[in-house]
């Protein structure tokens, strides 16, 4: 499923104007990335957890060359399943 296809379901769903829609899909998505930059995590219950997972340095080799290279420390979002969703899947 990719956005339209989202949003065209949510409006369906929801009763709204695919614009309404895309408004609060854009909405939420918005809102998850500046509360995972602040670096707070956001729990639904019964769907899952966002939060973000940081990577420490680390030493990695250039594959072509073989040469020893040190990998940046980085920040990634992670999503854990909450206990409803696992539940809904293997049901």
């Amino acid at each position: 499923m990719n956005k339209a296809e989202l949003v065209s379901a949510i409006a369906e769903a929801a009763e709204l104007s695919k614009k309404d829609a895309e408004k609060a899909l854009t909405a939420f998505t918005d809102i998850i990335r500046d509360e995972l930059k602040a670096g707070n995590k956001v729990q639904m219950v019964g769907f899952g957890t966002f939060e973000v997972s940081e990577r420490e340095a680390r030493e990695g080799r250039n594959p072509r060359t073989g040469e020893t290279m040190t990998i940046a420390s980085s920040k990634a979002p992670k999503f854990k399943a909450g206990k409803a969703l696992k539940d809904a899947l293997n049901a």
